[in-house]
């Protein structure tokens, strides 16, 4: 499976994605720390920089498409110009991308938050563009902590595939669930276990620092970078990377960098099930 990466961030996909054999065909991605982080990781896949730009991309084929749109990036605005015109936001960009490239699968994240923007419309115009490109779709709301991660974690996730869409739900959902079966109570699918608060974003997607916090018998704390590494499932040290001439990156920008990223496990998961399905 190769894939491209919109909105790469530092790269849950391919941390996730790496044990599946899987290939990163190219990473999109234009903050400045996030590319350091990826250059130093990743040197020979190539980063393209801004989405938008995709027309000035390599023919190079692949068999999934896989990123996170920012959430302010909802606006019916750019509707009034359809899908040939990318310019609208990077929804509509993301869907561009699929157009062009016509990868077999699509994997699509974002905030719970995008279910209800502007009455649900905005994510119905979403999911409207992916049935015009002709895929078969299903999304599901995700959450981190019951993928063995102490973090309370919700995202919305979309899976489409060319082929239809029982088998983008086969990838979202156990079959048993697709049968018309009562849900199970929420005793019988209920997950303990310790859980922080999740890594919030401040602005343009900063982790606020004062909220990340562990209470000790010492007192509480802050939550250093290496512990929100591991609440987001990435090795550690994973984002302590070379930093402007310096040995070792400041925390700020790594705070940044794991709060606008996605969780390593639950991309793990997918990743899995996808492949689960291709074999079949």
């Amino acid at each position: 499976m190769r894939y491209g990466s919109v909105c790469s961030g530092i790269e849950a996909a391919t941390v996730a994605w790496h044990p599946l054999g899987w290939e990163a065909a190219w990473y999109s991605e234009i903050e400045p720390f996030p590319c350091a982080v990826l250059k130093h990781h990743y040197p020979a896949v190539p980063n393209y920089g801004d989405m938008t730009k995709y027309e000035e991309w390599p023919d190079e084929p692949i068999n999934l498409l896989v990123g996170g749109t920012p959430c302010q990036s909802f606006s019916v605005a750019g509707l009034r110009k359809g899908l040939a015109d990318p310019r609208g936001n990077l929804m509509l960009t993301y869907g561009a991308i699929a157009r062009r490239y016509r990868p077999k699968w699509l994997v699509w994240e974002n905030v719970p938050g995008v279910l209800s923007s502007n009455r649900g419309r905005d994510f119905g115009t979403f999911l409207g563009m992916l049935g015009e490109l002709g895929y078969g779709f299903a999304y599901r709301v995700l959450d981190a902590q019951y993928f063995g991660v102490a973090q309370r974690r919700r995202r919305v996730f979309v899976v489409a595939n060319a082929r239809s869409w029982q088998r983008a739900a086969a990838v979202l959902f156990e079959s048993h669930s697709l049968q018309g079966h009562p849900a199970p109570s929420r005793e019988e699918g209920a997950g303990v276990g310790w859980v922080f608060p999740c890594l919030t974003r401040n602005g343009p997607g900063c982790l606020r620092e004062e909220e990340a916090l562990v209470i000790e018998q010492s007192g509480i704390r802050r939550l250093t970078p290496t512990e929100c590494e591991r609440l987001q499932g990435f090795p550690d040290n994973y984002t302590n990377i070379p930093w402007r001439k310096k040995p070792e990156s400041p925390d700020g920008p790594r705070y940044k960098a794991l709060g606008n990223s996605m969780a390593v496990p639950v991309m793990a998961w997918i990743g899995k099930r996808i492949k689960q399905v291709s074999e079949l």
